[in-house]
């Protein structure tokens, strides 16, 4: 019999936050004591004027004077403890939500999610160090602030209520802090973010800026969401400085009140103790307001991972673990697509609207139609990157979504259309950042032609390529992206457009490696605008706005788009039909493969 195991619970923020309550307790309890500690000053100097001044004793001071400074280092010692528990839990906190975080950022990406962007990494940082700043230090002490105020209530009822009401005072102060200050802050930041955000995306297109002369207006765009920023940052620290000094002046009125009202106590017989007591009293009515003057001097702070926290919220909830996948067998390569209907993400507008056909492995399938038909969308769902609305996209017979993607992604092979290399060396990118196997590569190289051009470079298969391929040739991303497709000998792959940007060698060796698929039994699909790999193909299927238009073998559709333009074109001048060899392309591969690119009208009303 097979025990089920019991699925954990979901990683949210707030579980990942709670799982650090022995810590935060642990540090409770030391803030309090180091709170308490903070009184040995006060002590000794009573002390002193009282047992040693009086008695004259020698021994009685040294004594004093071990126990304070014992304290001193144990109330060091236990601050010292208190920030490494504190340091202890943001890393926790890090280690726990990183990949978490990684996942849903790449999900959200994915599924064009608001919220997904590199922003929220800062956030997460935002958050790590928040839980180690004074700030959390701060809400530690409180607990402390309501001992302090249960004695100064004991030394006396009145010296209780001016310092409870120098507390509610502190209370509107940060009150008042954070409406006045918590709008701007928001504001702020989403600016900032805004600016930088215009920025990324201004230094992504630099070459087309310069060579348009567009600098000029990018900048003074940029400089408008910029000012923005500063002038909210900037309102927002006129109003927490103005709060910040009123706090510490509070803080520092409200010791020298108490001390005035327990000396009249005193002068009244009032206040038992003595001049002793009312320096004590003094003391604790200052540390009262300490926890809350501090909060309030880094408010900012405290706004600031609020919103942190509100955005990581927001984005963990909105995407949740992908659920673990089922393993599964190695894929032969039978591919079904099943009265599929698909949008964009976050869209509700079909781009695809039930679309059927099936691929088995070894067939080479030509995906054409005009632009905006569907084609990349589809090429999306067929390698499970999108979801469909409706109907599925089986492969041997499993709905691509139960697909494990660590799992599936060695037998798949993917080149979108804008192909994406990513900064490290040739080798690492054909094999997509695993474990380098030189043989593997050395064939895709040698599939798409790039051996020679690899051997010939200085370190070979280790030379860096920079971020996104930045020191390749626009035909040479595309070939490296080819390569990276079919490295492994993957059973499905998917070619969005690879011959965009190949010269006559490139679409020939590209030609070579379809063939070289087709012939050790991969499924292929390509999408392509151009004719020249269209003899490498064993069928062609037609998009004509997100539906099936045509699907057949290659020699079949194309006599069918043939027949279908000649008839639109009717009979040319002076000729009494459309047959003869001026009537239209052969039905050659190479003469009918131009046909669906001129074609403008074929049955049932595909372009």
């Amino acid at each position: 019999m097979t025990s089920l195991t019991q699925a954990a619970p979901p990683l949210t923020l707030r579980s990942v936050l709670l799982s650090q309550t022995p810590i935060f307790r642990r540090v409770a309890f030391f803030s309090l004591v180091t709170s308490l500690l903070v009184l040995m000053p006060t002590w000794f100097m009573l002390e002193v004027y009282d047992r040693v001044v009086n008695s004259r004793n020698e021994r009685t001071l040294l004594m004093l004077l071990i126990m304070v400074l014992g304290s001193y280092v144990v109330m060091e010692l236990l601050d010292w403890i208190r920030s490494r528990l504190l340091q202890q839990a943001s890393v926790e906190v890090d280690n726990k939500l990183r990949v978490r975080l990684f996942n849903a950022v790449f999900e959200a990406s994915l599924r064009r999610q608001p919220g997904g962007n590199l922003q929220l990494f800062i956030d997460l940082r935002t958050l790590r160090e928040f839980m180690a700043s004074p700030a959390v230090t701060a809400i530690a002490d409180s607990p402390a602030s309501l001992v302090f105020l249960a004695l100064v209530f004991a030394i006396h009822p009145w010296l209780g209520v001016l310092t409870l009401v120098g507390a509610l005072v502190q209370v509107l102060i940060a009150v008042s802090t954070e409406k006045r200050t918590m709008p701007l802050l928001t504001e702020a930041n989403k600016a900032s973010m805004e600016a930088q955000a215009y920025a990324g995306s201004t230094l992504r297109n630099a070459q087309v800026i310069e060579a348009m002369g567009m600098l000029g207006h990018i900048h003074r765009r940029w400089l408008v969401k910029q000012r923005r920023m500063l002038s909210q940052q900037a309102a927002a620290s006129d109003h927490g400085g103005l709060n910040n000094a009123a706090s510490k002046a509070l803080q520092q009125m409200l010791g020298s009140l108490v001390l005035g009202a327990s000396c009249w106590l005193a002068l009244t017989n009032s206040l038992s103790g003595g001049g002793g007591m009312m320096i004590v009293a003094s003391v604790l009515g200052g540390r009262v307001l300490m926890p809350l003057a501090m909060l309030v001097m880094h408010w900012r702070s405290v706004v600031q991972v609020r919103d942190s926290y509100q955005r990581l919220d927001k984005l963990l909830t909105a995407v949740p673990e992908r659920p673990p996948a089922m393993p599964l067998p190695a894929p032969k390569g039978v591919l079904t697509v099943e009265a599929v209907m698909a949008s964009a993400p976050g869209s509700a507008v079909p781009i695809i609207k039930g679309v059927n056909f099936s691929v088995k492995p070894g067939e080479v399938v030509a995906i054409i139609g005009p632009s905006a038909s569907g084609k990349t969308t589809l090429a999306r769902l067929l390698v499970g990157l999108w979801s469909a609305a409706s109907g599925k996209v089986r492969l041997d017979g499993v709905d691509m979504a139960s697909w494990d993607k660590a799992e599936l992604g060695p037998h798949l092979g993917y080149l979108p259309q804008s192909v994406e290399l990513f900064d490290g060396t040739v080798a690492e990118n054909v094999a997509r950042f695993g474990p380098v196997d030189r043989d593997g590569v050395q064939q895709a190289l040698m599939a798409v032609g790039m051996q020679d051009w690899v051997e010939a470079l200085p370190d070979k298969q280790d030379t860096r390529i920079g971020d996104d391929g930045a020191v390749l040739s626009g035909g040479q991303r595309q070939r490296i992206g080819l390569a990276r497709a079919l490295y492994g000998n993957p059973k499905l792959v998917v070619l969005d457009e690879p011959n965009a940007s190949l010269d006559d060698a490139g679409e020939q060796a590209l030609v070579a490696a379809m063939l070289a698929l087709k012939q050790r039994g991969a499924t292929l699909l390509v999408i392509t605008h151009r004719t020249a790999i269209l003899p490498a193909c064993d069928k062609l299927l037609l998009l004509q706005d997100g539906q099936v238009a045509a699907f057949g073998p290659r020699d079949e559709v194309l006599e069918g788009l043939r027949k279908a333009a000649q008839q639109a074109a009717g009979p040319a001048p002076g000729q009494g039909g459309s047959g003869g060899p001026s009537g239209g392309p052969s039905g050659a591969p190479s003469g009918g493969a131009a046909a669906p690119m001129r074609a403008r009208v074929i049955p049932g009303g595909a372009t």
